[in-house]
């Protein structure tokens, strides 16, 4: 008898040690080097090129990113206690550098334990804000590029849940931000809140082609924590932190300034949701705004858009892509279907671009027509705009060169986009005189970055255009034996500087400062 209890207390013993809490465990030298490296940083560069900010992040999450809490509503992601997606990625560190100087500087008076995000320049780019998650929320910061200082500006209660939750003035003294209201109902439980009834959805036999969507709403439950979680109140904040209320609690979906800064641009989600189709598809008004928030034109009113025609190529009705031209003042711009957003319609036009100059008193006028669906428009710092249009089914793009003073139109690039090798890469952009990004433009000459994918591997390349004849002059072309180059930006072209990253199996990526006409570099990173 005294065996078997001897056994049995042993076996017990050994159960209450195999119950030992364990703290994670570091693991040997070599393989700590090997995993807990340090990751490049990525870089953010001002349109006068001579400063860089280095934006440093954790090689891994940690645990407390990996279980926090989260909320799937209308397509969102949602950490319902910080406010903002759960899918961010953070920086954990900032320096900063003078393009020509030899060191980085690290920035001082950051908050403990950072959890950056949405970083920006001021209009004037003396000053760089930040949005720093506590445990609690999110918080809005500056640094003075000068002192190399960062100071907090709000407190932690910004609404991120909708994306970006600040917007500069054009003054570069203050900020319109999204704020959570101070009313804000407590989220439901829908575990404890029993429904009341059945959910009843209507089919009215119309045929339509939806996608299979993610983390929609479900239930009355989700669509009341949906409009908690998205509603905010728009403030006025100045760089000492004080506070102005701008306009009432709504869900903002966007806001954004007239180039001149003499309007603001705001998208509100409307009822009814949906249970089938995400946010991007809810109803939703846009209204133009003067600086004191008085209305001035609803310039949008989109319904809810759960009927489609079918096919990839297929828009819905109505005006779409609405934004501020970046070469004008105040101008709009949108483009609505010809052919009643239906792809299987025969039309000898797609889609109709349109410019509508703010007060908004007269009819929006054409700028021009697409054979097929439009994508996008760029503006450059000359009389020209580029404009792009594709088409799903037979994976086609073309892009056209417009002289905006006489409409005419010559078509630059037409190609099957998923051809790589045919990319001519992307154009270079620089700051106009209202601190909007458009495609530089200098003595008919434009330049372009590629990618360089062919046959032989990647050569990543920069070609000049001529904006006339649209004939290409290849000014560069990477060619660095067993390693890879990436081309990041111009830095000024008729001197021919640029700024590339470079790496191999051997070597940690590093960015370089470039001479292409020399051949000489000079190392911004070590």
């Amino acid at each position: 008898m005294k065996i078997k209890l001897t056994i049995c207390l042993l076996a017990f013993l050994n159960f209450y040690d195999a119950q030992e809490n364990i703290t994670y465990q570091k693991p040997s030298a070599e393989i700590l080097k090997l995993a807990d490296y340090q990751r490049p940083p990525s870089v953010l560069m001002n349109s006068k090129k001579d400063w860089v900010v280095f934006t440093y992040r954790p090689t891994y999450k940690t645990l407390e990113d990996l279980s926090q809490q989260e909320m799937k509503l209308g397509g969102l992601r949602i950490n319902p206690v910080t406010n903002i997606s759960s899918s961010t990625t953070y920086s954990n560190n900032l320096k900063i550098r003078k393009i020509n100087d030899k060191n980085e500087i690290q920035v001082k008076n950051l908050p403990s334990n950072p959890k950056i995000t949405y970083v920006s320049f001021s209009p004037d780019e003396k000053k760089l804000a930040f949005t720093n998650t506590t445990a609690k929320g999110v918080e809005l910061w500056v640094v003075d590029m000068e002192t190399a200082s960062a100071k907090k500006i709000t407190a932690d209660n910004l609404n991120a849940n909708l994306g970006m939750p600040y917007v500069w003035y054009n003054d570069s003294q203050s900020f319109l931000i999204r704020v959570i209201p101070q009313n804000r109902p407590a989220l439901i439980d829908a575990s404890k809140d029993l429904p009341t009834g059945p959910i009843v959805s209507t089919a009215d036999g119309k045929v339509s082609q939806n996608r299979t969507y993610q983390d929609l709403l479900k239930n009355p439950q989700d669509e009341k924590n949906f409009e908690t979680l998205t509603a905010s109140e728009i403030y006025n904040a100045d760089l000492t932190g004080n506070l102005k209320k701008l306009k009432e609690q709504d869900m903002y979906a966007g806001l954004s300034f007239s180039p001149d800064g003499n309007y603001l641009m705001a998208t509100t989600i409307k009822k009814p949701f949906s249970y089938i189709v995400p946010l991007n598809r809810f109803p939703s008004t846009t209204v133009v705004y003067d600086m004191k928030g008085n209305a001035v034109k609803t310039v949008n009113e989109v319904p809810l858009n759960e009927i489609m025609p079918k096919g990839f190529s297929s828009v819905r009705t109505g005006k779409r892509d609405m934004a501020w031209r970046s070469d004008a003042p105040a101008t709009l711009t949108f483009a609505e279907a010809l052919d009643g957003g239906d792809q299987s319609k025969a039309a000898d036009y797609r889609d109709e671009l349109f410019t509508w100059e703010a007060p908004f008193a007269a009819a929006p006028k054409s700028f021009f027509k697409t054979k097929q669906r439009y994508d996008d428009v760029v503006w450059t710092n000359d009389h020209y705009a580029i404009v792009s249009e594709g088409w799903y089914d037979t994976r086609n793009t073309k892009s056209y060169l417009i002289d905006t003073n006489n409409g005419e139109s010559k078509v630059f690039d037409d190609r099957n986009y998923q051809d790589v090798y045919s990319d001519p890469g992307n154009f270079n952009t620089t700051k106009n005189q209202y601190g909007r990004y458009v495609i530089d433009m200098k003595g008919g000459k434009a330049y372009l970055i590629g990618d360089g994918f062919t046959k032989d591997g990647q050569h990543p390349f920069i070609d000049e255009m001529d904006v006339k004849s649209l004939k290409k002059k290849r000014l560069y072309t990477s060619n660095i034996k067993n390693g890879k180059e990436e081309i990041i930006d111009i830095l000024n072209a008729s001197k021919g500087e640029i700024l590339t990253t470079q790496q191999s199996p051997s070597l940690y990526p590093n960015y370089f400062k470039k001479n292409i006409k020399s051949n000489k570099e000079e190392a911004v990173t070590n």
